[in-house]
């Protein structure tokens, strides 16, 4: 048996305040079994696309709202991490 192991994360300040000290950090971690490597790889691949297509719609979109002077894409950190790792 495989396990698929997500870690995914992000800092955010929130839009009512530019306190620092209200951001918050959020970590979700999920497993998955699967049944051999390869198919531990292959969902390894398109989630990591997907998280990688996810962030660049987020930080796209914190552009657009940086031009009209509402947000900021330096105020928003985003993490993952995906491994297959033997059971």
């Amino acid at each position: 048996m495989w396990i698929l192991m997500y870690v995914f994360s992000y800092s955010v300040s929130p839009a009512a305040t530019n306190d620092r000290a209200e951001w918050r950090l959020l970590p979700t971690v999920v497993f998955q079994e699967f049944s051999n490597e390869e198919r531990c790889r292959a969902a390894k691949s398109i989630l990591e696309g997907s998280l990688k297509d996810a962030g660049a719609k987020l930080r796209s979109g914190l552009e657009d709202l940086k031009s009209i002077g509402k947000a900021d894409p330096a105020q928003i950190i985003i993490a993952f991490n995906v491994e297959c790792l033997p059971k």
